[in-house]
Parts: structure tokens; sequence; C-alpha cells
């Protein structure tokens, strides 16, 4: 982030970034399995019970997540027609829904849950638990920058997970405002727009460096921090990054016991 000239506004990457995603919906997964299997009142097939007896849940939840980078990669991919996309705009709501019904066969676990059931499951992802260091460094941060969301969710689940988690944007932003996914220069683009201000005086934070390339390739300042098994890249990618410095800021996992309060300070 530069000293010379600092942003104005500071926007987010949320899952990964500011909450903790694994934990919240592998423990909602499991709960949530163990429920449907011990109630009196469910019928679950013999052959679901034997399959849900032995899966992982934790990498079913991984598996969940890898599909919404499939989805929002494959969206991006035609995104430079905005106005096929404008129609053709799919939510992760949708998507989060979708794909768990997909998996679910994948996995001869259809009939586990009810359709009520596995809408309120998909809804998770509005109520994912915070990282730690997130509300408190915020609210610090509040008071210096304009905080905004920078988001492939949609808008909902933004404000429902702010509300959840204790985040104090100002504004919330989302890839459904401008009809594309992240890393779409349209979104970053429409964003800095949207605030009225210029790219240079906008930095993203995120726990990706995919997601900071895209937007340093749209001309905005860069704050990356390091979250455990949330980057995409390989290690040496990583450390290219790092000596390359095009990351204005770096929050490695040993400042702070890997927090964003090295970014309030």
């Amino acid at each position: 982030m530069s000293t010379i000239n600092p942003p104005k506004a500071l926007l987010f990457d949320v899952f990964g970034t500011l909450v903790d995603w694994r934990t919240t919906v592998t423990h909602t997964l499991s709960t949530q399995a163990a429920l449907a299997l011990n109630s009196p009142s469910a019928s679950v097939p013999t052959s679901v019970r034997l399959f849900a007896s032995t899966i992982s849940w934790p990498d079913f939840a991984q598996e969940w997540r890898d599909t919404y980078k499939t989805f929002t990669a494959s969206q991006t991919s035609s995104s430079s027609n905005k106005r096929f996309q404008k129609h053709a705009f799919k939510t992760v709501d949708q998507h989060h829904h979708d794909s768990l019904v997909r998996l679910l066969a994948d996995h001869n676990l259809t009939g586990l849950w009810s359709a009520d059931q596995l809408h309120a499951i998909a809804q998770i992802w509005h109520f994912i638990d915070p990282w730690v260091d997130t509300s408190p460094a915020l609210h610090d941060l509040s008071k210096s920058f304009i905080l905004c969301t920078l988001s492939n969710g949609n808008v909902a689940l933004l404000r429902d997970l702010a509300a959840h988690a204790d985040l104090p944007f100002s504004r919330t932003l989302s890839s459904e405002h401008f009809g594309a996914y992240k890393p779409s220069p349209l979104v970053y683009n429409g964003a800095a727009e949207h605030l009225g201000l210029r790219n240079d005086q906008c930095a993203l934070v995120a726990a990706h460096l995919g997601d900071l390339k895209a937007a340093r390739d749209c001309g905005y300042q860069t704050i990356y921090v390091e979250r455990v098994d949330e980057e995409d890249w390989g290690v040496e990618e990583v450390m290219a990054a790092r000596r390359e410095g095009w990351v204005d800021m770096w929050i490695g996992l040993e400042d702070q016991k890997m927090s964003l309060g090295g970014l309030a300070e």
C-alpha cells in the first residue's frame, strides 16, 4: 500500500480473506448429516446411510468450494460480452444450491436431506464465521478508509455475512452489480467507478494472488493477507510474486500470527 499515494478505499475479497468458510461449512455438513441419520422421522434410504457413514465432510466441503471456483471461472471466460452476461448471470446463491444437489448425487447421497433442508444448508454461506482478527481490524480501519466488499458473492449473501460477522462495511459491492465475476476487469473497473474514485485510489485486500493480480492489472493497489490453505497458486509462484514486489503490502502468517491487524496498524 503506497504511503505516498495511500488509497481512499479498501475493497475486500470476503471468502477465505475475511471469513473461515472451511470450518463453518464442514461443521454444518457433518452436524446436519448426523441429525438426518439419527432422526426418527427421517426416511433415509439404507444405501444413503451407508455412504454417509464413510464420507469425509471436510473433503466434501472442499469439493463444494472447488465447484464455485470452476463456476466463476467459466462465467468469467465469457464476460467480455457484458450485455450477454447481464441476461445470463447466475448468482453464487443459485450455484451453491445447484452444486450441492449435484455433489450429493455424485457421492450417492441423494435423499439424505429433504428439499427444504437442502435449501437451508446451501444458505450456510450467508453465515460463515469470521477469522478471529477480522472484525477488530475492520473496525479500526473504518476510522481511516472507506471499507467496501468486492466479492463474487451476491448482494444478499454479503449483507447477511456482514451482519453475522460484525463487519463494518460502508458499501456493499458484488460481482452481481456488474454482471460478471472476478477476475473480469468489469468488476474492478466498475467498483471504482461506483465509488467515484480512480482505480489507483482503491486497494484490493485479498488472500488470493490471482484476484490481486487482476486488480493490479486494472490499476489498483494491492494488499495480500496470507490465510491457511487459501492460496491457489503454487509455492514457487507465491515466492516469485513476493520477490517481484508487485504486491504493495504483504501480511504473512508470521505477522502477528496471521492478522489483519498488521494492516490496521
